[in-house]
């Protein structure tokens, strides 16, 4: 069934790329389908502000289009759907931030742009880390990365992975990543905190661990109250937490305190908006802390079991003592480290940090990466190199 299923798809694509392909559409999806968020959303957010109404023609791919509420100019399309296949073979852009599968036939006259989703990690990636990836997914990946005509990256550091580990040898784009954008825009602190119901003057955490390969819970035993109240010493105010669990961390989620110091945001699609908001982050092995350093505000690692993780799960691209961002192993050691955090020693680390990656990160990655898809659906001398691709 599942053969009969793909055939008749792939014979879809094929008679819906014999037809023409529409110059100024562009085609996106976040996560397979499952939200709107990340670059591509940043992307679309930057067009609809800065860019006149019907000059591009923007569709949106979701499992569950129905459950989206966006822009009423954006088009939405559900995954797998005939209408997406329409849409997916006739768009000029194709931008998404994760692998596409062998249901991406790319067209000569088409334009990929493939942003990632991250502007650096933590555990190693792609052909460094083919010894732990499925062989399925490194095929997946192999193929996509020869549609692909630019990768977004994100620092100096994620331009060296991308050319070892992503087959692929085209043009890197080094000018930030569109999600980032969102720290160089103070602006919109008051209307994120309206949007969650929170007062001004309230100081946030923000606590948004990653999953276990072994389905461990051990490691989510962080004391909030403890927290909290250590924040309240250290830095003044009144403190919240705000908890975003891995979608695999229900588990977790139901055993949550009733506590009016936390608001789950579990299911709060856009994390950089959390993390916006946040002055202080908590997190262990998530690429969040990566993003999170360009606001220059603290951030702690709550890893007391980072003897296991790191030997079970997949191999990092940096020692944790190598990083700027403070270590803690237990609730008293946090505690501890966040008593004694010194300001001036952490921003000094940091610099040095973000230095050695050599960050692109400036707040104009959006409006760049606009820049060049103007060139690449309404320049004709720009647009007929790439067709030689």
């Amino acid at each position: 069934m599942k053969r009969l299923k793909k055939l008749l798809m792939l014979i879809i694509i094929h008679v819906f790329n014999c037809l023409p392909i529409k110059k100024n559409k562009i085609f996106m999806f976040s996560y397979y389908g499952s939200q709107y968020g990340c670059n591509p959303k940043y992307l679309t957010e930057y067009i609809l502000k800065h860019t006149p109404v019907g000059k591009f023609d923007i569709v949106w791919a979701f499992n569950d289009p129905d459950s989206q509420s966006i822009n009423r100019q954006i088009r939405k399309v559900k995954v797998m759907s005939s209408r997406y296949f329409y849409e997916l073979c006739t768009s000029k852009v194709i931008i998404t931030n994760f692998r596409t599968t062998d249901l991406f036939i790319k067209r000569k006259q088409q334009y990929y742009i493939q942003t990632w989703h991250s502007s650096l990690r933590l555990k190693q990636i792609e052909k460094d880390a083919e010894e732990v990836l499925p062989e399925h997914y490194l095929k997946m990946a192999q193929r996509d990365s020869k549609k692909c005509n630019l990768v977004l990256s994100g620092c100096d550091y994620s331009t060296q992975i991308f050319k070892r580990s992503f087959w692929y040898e085209g043009e890197i784009f080094e000018l930030g990543t569109p999600r980032n954008d969102i720290f160089f825009q103070n602006e919109k602190r008051k209307d994120l905190l309206g949007k969650l119901n929170i007062p001004e003057e309230t100081k946030i955490v923000l606590y948004a661990p990653t999953f276990r390969k072994n389905n461990d819970l051990n490691a989510y035993d962080l004391d909030y109250s403890k927290v909290t109240n250590n924040l309240k010493n250290r830095f003044g105010g009144n403190w919240i937490v705000l908890i975003k669990f891995h979608p695999h961390l229900i588990s977790v989620k139901r055993e949550l305190p009733a506590d009016q110091g936390l608001v789950d945001v579990t299911n709060y699609d856009d994390i950089q908006e959390l993390l916006n908001i946040s002055d202080v982050l908590i997190t262990d092995y998530s690429s969040l802390m990566f993003d999170f350093s360009i606001t220059k505000r603290p951030c702690f690692l709550y890893v007391p079991d980072i003897e296991d993780y790191t030997a079970q799960d997949r191999k990092l691209y940096f020692e944790l003592n190598d990083l700027p961002f403070i270590q803690a192993k237990s609730n008293q050691d946090l505690t501890e480290k966040i008593i004694d955090f010194q300001a001036e020693v952490y921003e000094r680390e940091l610099k040095y940090f973000l230095d050695r990656i050599g960050t692109f990160e400036n707040g104009q990655a959006s409006e760049q990466i606009i820049q060049r898809i103007n060139e690449v659906c309404f320049t004709e001398k720009r647009r007929e190199v790439y067709e030689t691709i």
